[in-house]
């Protein structure tokens, strides 16, 4: 569906926004792209759509080159970007008419796909609704339907579900495995990581303009060198216990918060066991004890680092 090869894109104040970046997103699938503030990936989507041009590399949209020019390709692309961008003037069925009939002109094929856009995102209660009457959530899943009301081959999400509640998250992400089983290929970009454990099949991290590291989410949590985390209530923590726990082999990290203790422990090296006896060795009480396995988010802090930056 998309193949990008040694791209390559600085801008005129000298940042190197795409520094060789190459990857591949197959038809059918949910591809992430993830990355911290400033990592690339806003210029790479615009460089995907054509919105941008770049420096060197080849950029490849269903088996040929994107262009500005490319109006065959862009009819069967849909972008949901971060920002709501709809007409607060006309209501939420003539949104949505609006956006499709950028691209089907036939008014009775428009009408069927317009309702079949707003049902996926459960509006279909609220056609003769303005802009300024939904809430947050509700404006937000307006904005997917015009994105995606054209029934378009490849749909770019880009922070969705930003600022919105847990109900219409749910729908969203439950409306975005709905397009993909449909036969969308969709590219996804979320700082919500349990988002993107939820509804991808392969992931690419990104930094500085490079790739970091790319894969299934199984893969890339085979990556990194943390085992698991262990959670457990302790009453009464000393620093002679903290002290011995960290001096245990493969200890990475241990964080207190009142009576609770976070450790996390690096592949193959302490045992669960290991942790119980020192516990009983100090005589401390304690409860509740889970160990988890690394996360996504578990894997995107450690490659990329955890300061926040902008």
């Amino acid at each position: 569906m998309i193949r990008v090869r040694n791209l390559h894109k600085t801008y005129k104040n000298g940042v190197k926004a795409v520094d060789g970046l190459s990857f591949k997103v197959k038809e059918g699938e949910i591809f992430a792209l993830l990355g911290p503030n400033g990592s690339g990936k806003s210029t790479t989507i615009n460089i995907l759509l054509s919105l941008l041009t770049y420096d060197e590399g080849e950029v490849l949209v269903f088996g040929s080159e994107m262009k500005p020019s490319s109006y065959d390709k862009k009819k069967d692309i849909g972008l949901v970007s971060q920002e709501v961008a709809v007409f607060n003037e006309l209501t939420v069925y003539e949104n949505t008419d609006y956006f499709c009939s950028l691209y089907i002109s036939d008014k009775e094929k428009r009408k069927e796909l317009v309702m079949k856009a707003l049902k996926l995102v459960g509006l279909e209660d609220y056609l003769k609704f303005k802009p300024k009457k939904l809430s947050g959530g509700l404006l937000r899943r307006l904005h997917i339907a015009c994105g995606i009301a054209h029934e378009p081959k490849l749909i770019i999400f880009d922070e969705p579900t930003v600022g919105i509640d847990p109900q219409s998250r749910n729908h969203i992400l439950e409306g975005i495995k709905t397009l993909n089983k449909e036969g969308a290929t969709i590219i996804y970009t979320s700082h919500y990581m349990e988002e993107v454990e939820m509804i991808s099949d392969y992931v690419l991290i990104m930094d500085h303009g490079k790739v970091v590291a790319e894969g299934t989410k199984e893969e890339l949590k085979d990556m990194i060198s943390l085992g698991e985390t262990i959670t457990v209530s302790v009453l009464n923590i000393t620093d002679e216990f903290l002290k011995e726990l960290k001096g245990l082999k493969g200890i990475l990290e241990t964080t207190t918060n009142k009576d609770k203790l976070t450790i996390k422990i690096k592949k193959n090296t302490t045992k669960i066991k290991d942790i119980l006896a020192l516990l009983e060795k100090h005589k401390l009480e304690y409860d509740e004890f889970h160990s988890l396995a690394p996360t996504l988010n578990d894997v995107f802090l450690e490659l990329t680092g955890k300061e926040l930056r902008d």
